[in-house]
């Protein structure tokens, strides 16, 4: 058994964690609900997507895949880019033979770029989808899961059509029966607001959203297996594991994977421990594995991603992140040393001012700094999602990088003044 670091993991994977996303996608799509799964870097979204498209596509529906980082390059004209989707659809469904595209390219030449994509879901995908699996006496669901979607962000042309183009179709599925059978999935690391704010347009606001949450003790146990081989204890070593990572997809995965790899390392290529050392064992292996030099070790690249999340992504908005953050990380450090006063009442109280868990208000910058993965919801507060992020991330390397925000701004408005 392997551990995947990384990347969409494959459909009969052992290692795939079944959460309750996967249950709420699939039947939110078969009862014919636009559905969106928004969420930080490597949570596994795409293996959800190719996972409930499998199933789908054993029930004998149409499913096609549209990542949209390969339909979305510097330069690209709006015109392009719709032909590019119409494109992708047709060969992704199958229909290439069935339809003289270059003809039908032709036909439609007096029409805008989005009409055209309407003509040809209406006048080409669906016929043909139709009569495939009237043939083949299969279910007619399309199912269209797009990817990448923040992609769209990066565009230099205005993406209100696009989204207008998808809501059409579920507000007209009651009036027009051809247009039923046809579902979306749309999957990224985004917000509904950030993508669309015309609010006559979005899709967002008639749409299931699916939550994707880190994976529990309970629901990780098939990553067991593979510890079981290699490591003494493996329940108690995947409980501390779970401690770590928080449940983390990426890093639970990496975490597994490096416990695989330290016992192949050794003489019987399974690592005995000694009962009770299996808490320092783990934590040894995360400080000198991930922690220490974590900017030379990340590879993949997953903690560095959520730096460059946090620091460069908006670097208007990096200030007033940082600051979000550190007033998270100060309030639950001060929880801390409460909750260990309490325990040992001869040490002296913190002096400072009483902070206070940070409720969810939704802003913009709550909304970033979810996206980052670096924290997540709880109870209606915010919290660090990790120890190895409070670690990484702690209160010096955010005033380092506050001191770095403000120093860079003093800098430009001395140059422009």
């Amino acid at each position: 058994m392997r551990y995947q670091v990384g990347g969409s993991l494959h459909i009969n994977d052992p290692t795939y964690i079944v959460r309750q996303a996967d249950k709420k996608l699939y039947t939110n799509l078969k009862a014919g609900n636009l559905c969106y799964i928004f969420n930080s870097r490597q949570m596994g979204k795409s293996s959800l997507l190719q996972r409930t498209s499998h199933r789908l596509k054993e029930e004998g529906h149409k499913c096609v895949y549209l990542d949209l980082t390969q339909l979305v390059s510097e330069g690209i004209t709006l015109s392009q880019w719709y032909k590019s989707i119409i494109i992708s659809l047709l060969y992704g469904l199958n229909l290439a033979e069935q339809v003289q595209f270059k003809q039908w390219w032709k036909m439609q030449a007096g029409l805008s770029p989005v009409q055209k994509l309407y003509q040809f879901v209406e006048e080409v995908l669906l016929p043909n989808v139709k009569n495939a699996c009237q043939t083949e006496s299969k279910a007619e669901g399309v199912f269209i899961f797009i990817d990448e979607i923040d992609s769209l962000l990066s565009l230099n042309f205005p993406i209100n059509d696009f989204f207008a183009w998808i809501r059409y179709y579920y507000e007209q599925q009651a009036h027009n029966q051809n247009l039923q059978g046809l579902g979306f999935a749309l999957f990224g690391v985004a917000s509904p607001s950030g993508l669309i704010a015309d609010k006559h347009q979005t899709p967002f606001s008639i749409a299931t959203a699916i939550e994707l949450f880190d994976f529990q003790l309970d629901e990780a146990q098939p990553l067991l297996e593979g510890l079981k081989t290699v490591i003494s204890q493996p329940e108690i070593v995947l409980q501390e594991i779970i401690y770590w990572s928080g449940g983390q997809p990426f890093l639970t995965q990496k975490l597994c994977h490096l416990v695989m790899e330290a016992a192949l390392k050794t003489s019987t290529r399974k690592i005995e421990l000694p009962p009770k050392t299996e808490a320092c064992w783990v934590e040894k292996l995360v400080r000198s594995r991930i922690i220490q030099d974590w900017e030379s070790q990340d590879e993949p690249q997953h903690l560095r991603t959520i730096r460059d999340r946090l620091l460069f992504f908006n670097q208007q908005q990096a200030g007033r992140l940082l600051s979000l953050y550190h007033q998270i990380l100060q309030a639950e450090a001060q929880e801390h040393r409460r909750n260990y006063s309490q325990s040992f009442p001869l040490c002296s109280p913190t002096s400072c001012s009483p902070l206070y868990p940070t409720p969810i208000d939704d802003s913009p910058e709550q909304t970033e700094l979810l996206l980052s993965g670096l924290i997540e919801k709880c109870n209606g507060y915010l919290k660090i999602k990790n120890p190895i992020y409070r670690t990484i991330f702690n209160s010096e390397w955010v005033l380092t990088q506050l001191n770095n925000t403000f120093a860079t701004k003093a800098s430009s408005k001395a140059t422009t003044t």
